[in-house]
């Protein structure tokens, strides 16, 4: 088992390359099961998500190569099984979008059902729906999906929830079904047009990404090519995070910055603002970090919401960046209901935070930030969320259960070092010692 140990209280500044976005990665990735031939990916972060899911190619009979540390080449020429390893598919939640491109290359899959973060319940019935509009027979058998079909054909689909997933097994799915599909009430996250971009890339006939009407003229066949990874707004929130929290001033290159106009929007209610150079974003040192009230003086809620609203991914950082604000506001996160479940953790770091319910927390803010000696992370945006508010914290904080945030993160450690941070990974020396329970509060 490996930690982290940060001293907080120092700036961090200088220049920063956005990595790949992992949600459209581990998308892209099952995406090659759709041509036998060669697809090479680039700018592909070498994350703990993107191995698992790579794995999982591997185990179902693809040729996966490393061309360099950030682009990968897949070869699906032959599948040599349709049942997804459980020891694999239920380390992540994105397994389940092997449904889509599996029933398009065999007609057939086992899916066990998928892993993940522990942030609330996440349903597959939107998933069902959408390819059984295809012509998918989806059965349930204690924890396994099994999905047969004779042939797929093109549907009009209006999904019943705009499920990022869910849009993108849709859309692997119908590629390659015969005949037109449309789906309505579609996803329209950035992942999902990197995915169809790959897809059109790779010859695929898709009309309206990025839209929530998608429309698809299915092929037979598509063939090799190459495609890249867009920005991860995700990382890019992050390391503005990290920015705002130490006070430091900051250069992020190729951040596609096309993506973040609701993030930036959002971000200046917090009274965090940046500049937009191309393709590069610059965070000057001098925040107001000054908590912008709504009219009337009421008090602003942060809700998250479909894209292109205020992603919910993005809700912990945000959170976080809030505990160093002048002011309070509410975050209301109604799709998952143990979103919050981690601020306590920043509460036993001096944060003024009150849970209001599973789905809301008040921030107040300003207030100083102590380490601590022993904090878990409990997924990869709140292990993030806590990182963050280590940096910027008075004294030393050791993180543990790291592999989280890997799980989302390539080389966090040395990114930050490199800015200035003093963050090292260290193996666990005590690695059966669990972290101390605390009695549940209504309010924090």
């Amino acid at each position: 088992m490996e930690q982290f140990v940060i001293e907080g209280g120092h700036p961090i500044s200088g220049t920063i390359k956005a990595g790949g976005n992992k949600n459209a990665a581990i998308k892209m990735i099952p995406a090659c099961l759709l041509t036998e031939e060669p697809v090479t990916l680039r700018n592909m972060p070498n994350i703990g998500d993107v191995r698992i899911t790579l794995d999982i190619m591997r185990q179902l009979g693809a040729e996966v190569t490393w061309l360099d540390n950030n682009t990968v080449r897949i070869h699906a020429a032959t599948i040599t099984t349709s049942d997804l390893d459980p020891a694999l598919a239920t380390k992540i939640r994105a397994s389940v979008v092997f449904a889509g491109p599996m029933l398009a290359r065999c007609g057939q899959v086992r899916l066990p059902i998928p892993g993940g973060d522990s942030i609330g319940e996440r349903r597959l019935d939107t998933h069902a729906i959408a390819l059984q509009k295809l012509g998918a027979v989806v059965t349930l058998e204690r924890d396994t999906l099994i999905m047969r079909t004779d042939g797929l054909q093109g549907a009009d689909i209006l999904l019943n929830e705009a499920s990022v997933t869910a849009t993108e097994n849709a859309i692997m799915a119908a590629v390659r079904a015969k005949g037109k599909t449309t789906i309505r009430n579609t996803a329209c996250e950035p992942h999902i047009l990197d995915l169809c971009t790959m897809l059109i890339t790779l010859g695929a006939k898709i009309e309206g990404a990025g839209t929530n009407r998608i429309i698809i003229e299915g092929v037979d066949q598509l063939h090799g090519g190459e495609a890249r990874v867009g920005a991860d707004y995700m990382e890019v929130g992050s390391f503005i995070g990290a920015a705002v929290l130490t006070g430091g001033e900051l250069l992020i290159t190729d951040a596609d910055p096309q993506h973040l106009e609701m993030i930036a929007l959002t971000f200046a209610r917090l009274g965090v603002q940046w500049e937009t150079r191309g393709q590069d974003i610059f965070l000057p040192a001098a925040q107001s970090l000054t908590i912008v009230p709504d009219m009337g003086n009421r008090m602003p809620i942060i809700k998250a919401q479909p894209w292109p609203a205020f992603p919910p991914d993005l809700m912990s950082i945000a959170l976080v960046i809030a505990t160093q604000c002048a002011g309070a506001v509410l975050f209301h996160d109604w799709m998952y209901e143990s979103r919050f479940f981690f601020t306590d953790k920043l509460v036993r770091m001096g944060a003024r935070i009150t849970l209001l319910d599973p789905h809301r927390v008040l921030v107040q803010g300003p207030t100083s930030l102590q380490g601590q000696p022993y904090i878990t992370s409990p997924d990869i945006r709140a292990g993030m969320a806590i990182l963050l508010a280590a940096l910027g914290a008075k004294g030393q904080t050791r993180i543990f259960n790291i592999r989280q945030i890997d799980r989302g993160y390539e080389r966090v450690e040395e990114k930050l070092r490199a800015l200035g941070a003093h963050i090292e990974r260290v193996e666990d020396k005590h690695p059966g010692i669990e972290e101390p329970q605390e009695i549940p509060l209504a309010e924090h």
